[in-house]
């Protein structure tokens, strides 16, 4: 059994600035402790960043080595093998080419869906028997990380005073819900993969997450860097047992902007393979996505973009570059 410290309400993150050197705080978001006392901080975590880490979540941490050993043994076999779960049709594996527009990374992957067994027909031919205990372990994962992805929606509805508790989470829940799961692998980073000033190649580029919510666990690597407001990029050091929760765009527009999309990215390590899981919670395609009329009534404002179905902006973010503001699209002209 594995006995974790408590950490302090913040945890000290060191910026590795395009400028300066800074030091930042970060919050915690400790969810074995009454609601009351975690959604405020919840909510300034949304506001100012986009992003915080989640400790004492629930999620067994030998389930959570369980799927990182299966990913590991699946993404350690040769690319012949790998290919037979791939192309990606957007699922499957996948390497090195990120988007539809030519956006390229250090980085192979596995994108599955959350609700069905057909993508788990392409591991047959290469599991063999193996295939269902892969597939048992992801399901078994998801249901745990979705469970706790919708306690903390549950939480920022209080923090926002909105009545209906489950107004964001009942997204997650419904049966529709269009919620995606990846698996990502970035091998270590040796010299001839760094560019002339020594620096590390970028194993995935910035972009930020399109959905409600993201959920990402990694092992013990680091290589996550987010973008501060000052223009900073920010490294976040690396822990196993906790997870790093990302404010999605559909989030930031349904909250009027109040909440912001986190922009993120991976750089390659160069000592150690980096492994990611990350569950992306998003609403069912036909679900209409606008600021809440509640919050716009609290702040006696006017919606800062027009509305748009799950299904046209998962469109438009295939269409578009991975750097790309896509909710550019959707905001409202002012007059």
């Amino acid at each position: 059994m594995v006995v974790l410290s408590k950490p302090s309400p913040m945890e000290q993150f060191t910026t590795t600035a395009t400028t300066t050197t800074s030091t930042t705080l970060f919050p915690l978001i400790d969810l074995s402790e009454p609601p009351e006392s975690s959604k405020t901080k919840l909510v300034a975590a949304c506001e100012e960043f986009g992003f915080f880490k989640v400790i004492n979540h629930g999620v067994p941490i030998e389930l959570m080595a369980e799927l990182e050993y299966e990913a590991l043994k699946f993404f350690s076999l040769p690319l012949s093998a790998k290919a037979k779960a791939g192309p990606p049709d957007p699922f499957g594996y996948g390497n090195n080419k990120i988007g539809r527009k030519g956006d390229v990374g250090l980085v192979e992957y596995l994108l599955l869906t959350t609700d069905t067994q057909s993508d788990y027909q392409k591991f047959a031919s290469i599991f063999g028997e193996a295939a269902e205990k892969f597939r048992c372990v992801v399901n078994e994962y998801v249901a745990a990380v979705k469970k706790m992805a919708c306690e903390v929606l549950e939480m920022v509805a209080d923090g926002l005073k909105i009545q209906a508790r489950d107004v964001l989470s009942k997204m997650l829940m419904d049966e529709e819900s269009d919620s995606v799961f990846r698996l990502n692998y970035y091998p270590s980073c040796s010299p001839e993969f760094q560019d002339s000033g020594g620096r590390n190649l970028i194993g995935f580029g910035e972009h930020t997450d399109p959905q409600i919510i993201s959920v990402l666990r990694s092992n013990d690597t680091s290589g996550l860097e987010i973008y501060l407001k000052d223009g900073n990029w920010i490294s976040v050091p690396p822990d196993q047992y906790s997870f790093f929760v990302n404010v999605g765009d559909s989030l930031q527009v349904m909250t009027n902007g109040r909440f912001k999309s986190v922009r993120h990215r991976v750089v390659a390590n160069s000592r150690k393979a980096r492994i990611s899981m990350i569950y992306f919670g998003g609403p069912p395609l036909c679900e209409k996505i606008a600021p809440l009329p509640s919050l716009l009534i609290q702040g006696d404002q006017d919606s800062l973009y027009n509305e748009f179905t799950w299904f046209d902006y998962k469109t438009s973010v295939y269409t578009s570059r991975l750097s790309d503001n896509r909710l550019g699209l959707f905001e409202k002209i002012a007059a």
